[in-house]
């Protein structure tokens, strides 16, 4: 995956633990911190910055992961420079970073790589 080397895919391994307790790719997201807090009230819905509850050794690491990728040619560097030019470098970064533990979430629970978690969801989106 571009952005994450050796030493870091092992460090986000062992916060992440034991892939079978996440059903889902959010709740991995939200075990990081890295989901937008929620006010409701009636029929008013209003989404803020993102928790930081959970674990903040992961929520770094993919941050750093993010911020690596940046700068590799490949889909999230055209994710990051899209979303970059409308909402700025930091929410760019962290939209980067969830999207990374969305990646690792299917490259974990499917067993698959990085281009074959790539090529299914393009496939999948049409």
């Amino acid at each position: 995956m571009p952005g994450v080397g050796p030493l870091l895919s092992l460090f986000i391994l062992s916060e992440i633990g034991d892939i079978s307790r996440f059903h889902t790719s959010r709740q991995l997201s939200s075990y990081a911190g890295l989901v937008p807090s929620t006010s409701q009230s009636g029929g008013t819905v209003r989404h803020g910055r993102i928790t930081r509850q959970g674990s903040r050794w992961l929520r770094w690491a993919l941050v750093e992961a993010a911020i690596n990728a940046e700068s590799r040619p490949g889909p999230l560097r055209n994710y990051y420079l899209k979303l970059a030019k409308r909402k700025g470098n930091k929410i760019a970064r962290v939209a980067v970073a969830r999207k990374i533990s969305t990646y690792v979430f299917h490259m974990l629970k499917e067993g698959k790589t990085f281009e074959e978690v790539i090529s299914f969801r393009k496939s999948d989106l049409g």
